[in-house]
């Protein structure tokens, strides 16, 4: 019997690499969201380049500023799939919307690990193969 409660709270433990990334992922969607809240003028032409105005990227800045704060303390209490796949998707659009917003090609290397600490977590969670014992 102990042995069965002992088997069920260590599937329960959170791995190190896991927890590592999950912060990292935190610091990234939380820092980016209070920033997008602000409504950071930088970013502007970042969302211009997707085909939006002016105007209407301060208008949807403070949406994504919350929405990323919400994907920040979902990842950190528990990384459902759907939001890391929202997440992988959209750290990469945004490092993207630098080079086709005039950026050197460079800036979306600079990002990788933004999008690649989601990758990370989508193989520990939910890839069996690579599930880390």
């Amino acid at each position: 019997m102990n042995s069965l409660l002992l088997n069920k709270s260590e599937k329960n433990k959170i791995q190190p690499l896991e927890l590592i990334a999950r912060i990292g992922v935190f610091g990234t969607f939380l820092g980016h969201g209070i920033t997008a809240y602000g409504i950071n003028p930088k970013w502007i032409p970042l969302l211009m380049a997707f085909g939006f105005s002016g105007e209407q990227a301060v208008s949807i800045m403070p949406y994504i500023g919350v929405l990323d704060i919400i994907v920040a303390i979902v990842i950190l209490i528990y990384p459902i799939r759907i939001v890391l796949f929202w997440a992988l998707f959209w750290t990469f659009l945004t490092a993207l919307s630098r080079p086709i917003s005039g950026d050197s090609i460079l800036e979306l290397f600079e990002r990788s690990s933004n999008w690649v600490l989601p990758l990370v977590l989508i193989l520990i969670k939910y890839h069996p193969k690579n599930k880390i014992k």
